[in-house]
Parts: structure tokens; sequence; C-alpha cells
């Protein structure tokens, strides 16, 4: 085992340096900065058809990000939540669309450089694949925020009626973790299959869509916990300090993306070589 990973790590080392991976990470989390914005408008503009407690929503930005992050967008959370807006959800829709597929724009490049190839699609086949990207990035991240903190209004509302025994309701708890990551290591996969231009197999994309989804959710959850507890950038950058933390942690987003990529590329490129020895002997046999 250790023979095997300290030459991949290697390899992973000296592709990062090669294709500037914190650069590309910093491209992504420009786009998607731009791009949060009219992506929450979209997703609270739906909150008020779901009869949502605006208590409820704050207090799940704060649990999905670092608090100081939450504070910045916390003053228009309760108007937009407490009165529909069909104007609102429009912009929301078209607006995320667009910003964010410039996000993806950004991937599909960071997934070529990766797998050393040029973009030959046309313009309009690329924001096509890059907007259907958009939409598969918007799925996980409703699935990665919503399911594990609104799991429990469905929880107990389930109980409120059927009466859950305590051992199937922590099940459920559970289970809702598994569902999340599980079907984020499936979205992401096809991300990584369809943002490159080149065909390769689906599975030489799981072990980048599983470390990019882990990576990402320790990320997240440590980042959280590092800036709750042991920094204050609001006592040294003031309201700009929930600016800086998001762009900190997008930043960390795209690079968990970037590397998860590079390590399908090491993947494809050592497995692809190896059924070629074999076939190579295979015929001189």
């Amino acid at each position: 085992m250790k023979d095997k990973l300290m030459p991949f790590v290697k390899k992973l080392g000296k592709e990062i340096k090669d294709d500037r991976v914190t650069g590309l990470a910093a491209e992504q989390a420009y786009y998607y900065m731009l791009s949060i914005f009219p992506m929450i408008i979209l997703l609270l503009s739906l909150l008020p058809y779901l009869s949502i407690d605006p208590e409820e929503a704050i207090g799940f930005m704060q649990t999905v990000m670092p608090g100081e992050t939450a504070n910045v967008f916390q003053e228009n959370i309760v108007e937009i939540i407490s009165k529909p807006n069909g104007g609102l959800l429009t912009f929301g829709i078209v607006g995320t669309i667009w910003s964010a597929s410039n996000g993806m724009r950004a991937f599909i490049r960071a997934m070529n450089t990766a797998f050393d190839v040029e973009e030959t699609r046309s313009f309009i086949k690329a924001r096509l694949v890059s907007i259907g990207l958009t939409f598969g990035l918007i799925l996980t991240l409703i699935i990665a925020l919503m399911l594990p903190v609104f799991g429990d209004v469905i929880i107990d509302f389930l109980n409120s009626y059927l009466n859950i025994p305590e051992q199937i309701e922590i099940l459920f708890r559970v289970l809702r973790w598994v569902i999340a990551i599980s079907v984020m290591i499936v979205i992401l996969a096809v991300l990584y299959k369809v943002a490159p231009n080149k065909h390769y197999p689906f599975k030489h994309v799981l072990p980048g869509a599983i470390f990019a989804t882990v990576v990402w959710q320790l990320i997240s959850l440590g980042f959280s916990f590092y800036l709750n507890h042991f920094a204050n950038y609001s006592a040294t950058y003031g309201s700009l300090g929930g600016v800086i933390i998001l762009m900190l942690w997008l930043f960390l987003t795209g690079l968990a993306l970037v590397l998860g990529g590079e390590i399908n590329a090491i993947y494809h490129r050592s497995h692809s070589s190896s059924v070629s020895k074999e076939e190579d002997e295979a015929l001189t046999v």
C-alpha cells in the first residue's frame, strides 16, 4: 500500500506545481463569489412557499457557514423569506445560472489543465455544458446543505404522526448524512466525467469525487470551527471580515474540486498505462 501511495503523492505534488492548482482554485473562488449572491437569493426566494420560519433559516445559515460569513446575508434573509416575490425568484434563477456557469467554465478549464487537453468544443456547446454542470453543482449544494439541516424538520413531521421509535429516529438522522454524502459523490463524479474535453471510464472519476466530497465536508466543518472558536476577523477587518472569510471558504472549496480532478487525471494515466502494458505483453506472447 505504501509503495503505491508515495509515488502517487509525489505525482500529485508535481501536478499541483505544474498546473498552478492554487491559481485555478482562486479563479473558481472569484466566479463562485459572483454567483453565490444570486444563488442565495434563489434559495431564499423559494422558502416563503415552504412556510419556513425565518429564525430557522438564519440558524441554518449559521450552521453551514462560519458565523461572520452568515452575518453578511442575515440582514436580507428575513425580508426575502417572509414575502413571496415571483420577480425575485426569476432574477435568482437567471442570475444564478449565468454567473454560476462562469464558475463552471473555470472548473472546465481546470479539468482540461489536469488532463493536459485543449478545449475544442464550440462556444455554444461549452456554454451549454457549463450550464448543465451548474445545475449539478446547485443540486449538490442543496443536498449537501439542506438535507442534513432540514432533515430534522422532516423527522419531526413524521414523528408527530407516526410516533417513530427512538432507534429508528437515530437511524434516520444518520442516514440523512449518508444519503447527502453519497449523492454528492455521484453528482461530483458526473461533473468530473463531463467537464474535461476527454472521454475516459466513469470508474476513473470516483477517486477524485470521493476525495473532493470528504475534503469539502472536512474543510467546511474545520474552517467553521476554527473561525467560531479561535479567529475573529471582525475585530481586524470590521464588516469586511465576513466577505474575507467567504472568499477563503470558496477558495478552499475550489481547491478541493481541482485536487479531485488532478487525482482523477493521475489515476486515469496510471491505469491506462497499465492496460497498455498488459495489451502489449499479450500481443508479444
